[in-house]
């Protein structure tokens, strides 16, 4: 599920200085929002928030492994983008 946010809201999980996010979802307890302007992927799993940094991808797809290990992928302009392939902020 993608869906544009204009503005921050009270119910915003990931931190303020991510800025606006170009596409957020979730599914069952994995939530995922993506910041193109500061090039940073927010991962929230439970009630645990990573940051990774999206290097020059320019994320516009993302596929959920629906398994007890919950992955995510995304798609970009170079193809597949493991969340394992990014770095940790």
């Amino acid at each position: 599920m993608l869906a544009t946010v204009s503005s921050r809201q009270a119910s915003d999980w990931w931190p303020g200085n991510l800025g606006t996010p170009s596409a957020v979802g979730a599914q069952n307890e994995l939530q995922y929002a993506v910041f193109p302007g500061t090039r940073r992927l927010a991962i929230k799993d439970g009630g645990h928030v990573e940051i990774y940094d999206t290097g020059n991808h320019r994320i516009f797809g993302v596929a959920q492994a629906q398994s007890t290990n919950q992955t995510l992928a995304f798609t970009s302009q170079d193809g597949l983008v493991r969340v394992s392939d990014l770095r940790k902020v």
